[in-house]
């Protein structure tokens, strides 16, 4: 079984790239983040012409996620329990979708990004990953051998070369320890980052800004994970960056991960 996430960065733009990625991998699930777009403005049909079920969770064009399987899809959860609300009137914004796909319970996340340190954007950041976390470890005890991968933009650089320059980021968010704290709770609640052990550091990246010339300089950052339970993580073996899918015109600036189960 091979799980994806991607960044797709507007997935009507690259609905092409989305196919092609998912043949070119052999793929049974695809976990897509900014979406940016509404449910019903989402393109369906060339993902259920390839012999995909696709569920959406997107409320305009900001934001927004989807789960692409072929090996089924029930138990659809948009959003989780006590996720926080953000804006005025606050709204629970489309950045989390769970499904069972294959006997794997699997969320597709959109971390919010914090903005600037100390900004009302960033505390809703660490009090939805806060909350996340609670939910995960909550699963975790009502059943250790849970099957569960929790895998997307977590918006969160964990370790300093994770990026391409600290002091570039000095002062600024997803390199703060409150952030890294938030993101090793996820840790220390019993998940896995499954990736890292196949795509090993430093200086190994998932995203490249447009901008400066990033991507060519090779100035990014490691942002989107892969964490999976115990019981999920012991099945993993293999895990890559499709650095390939970042080159070429119209690219995300995302790269997708895949993770084989056996």
């Amino acid at each position: 079984m091979r799980i994806a996430t991607w960044n797709v960065n507007s997935v009507r733009a690259r609905i092409d790239r989305v196919a092609a990625l998912l043949e070119r991998r052999g793929l049974d699930v695809l976990l897509l983040q900014e979406t940016k777009c509404r449910d019903d403005q989402f393109p369906t049909m060339p993902l259920v012409e390839l012999g995909y079920e696709v569920a959406t969770h997107g409320l305009n064009q900001w934001n927004g996620v989807a789960i692409i399987s072929r090996v089924g899809l029930k138990d659809v959860q948009r959003g989780f329990p006590q996720m926080p609300e953000y804006g005025e009137p606050p709204v629970a914004e489309a950045r989390a979708l769970g499904a069972s796909c294959g006997g794997v319970q699997v969320w597709s996340l959109y971390v919010p990004n914090g903005r600037e340190v100390d900004h009302a954007h960033y505390h809703y950041k660490l009090d939805w990953l806060a909350r996340l976390r609670d939910n995960a470890a909550g699963w975790l005890e009502q059943d250790a051998q849970a099957q569960v991968v929790m895998a997307g933009d977590w918006n969160v650089a964990p370790q300093d070369d994770d990026v391409w320059d600290m002091a570039f980021f000095e002062g600024k968010t997803h390199v703060t320890a409150p952030e890294r704290a938030a993101f090793q709770a996820m840790i220390d609640a019993g998940y896995a980052d499954v990736v890292r052990p196949y795509a090993p550091g430093p200086k190994v990246y998932t995203y490249w800004d447009y901008q400066q010339l990033r991507f060519p300089k090779k100035q990014g950052m490691r942002i989107d994970f892969a964490l999976a339970s115990p019981a999920l993580a012991a099945r993993v073996t293999d895990a890559m960056i499709d650095r390939e899918e970042r080159k070429g015109k119209g690219a995300s600036d995302h790269a997708p991960l895949v993770v084989t189960l056996d």
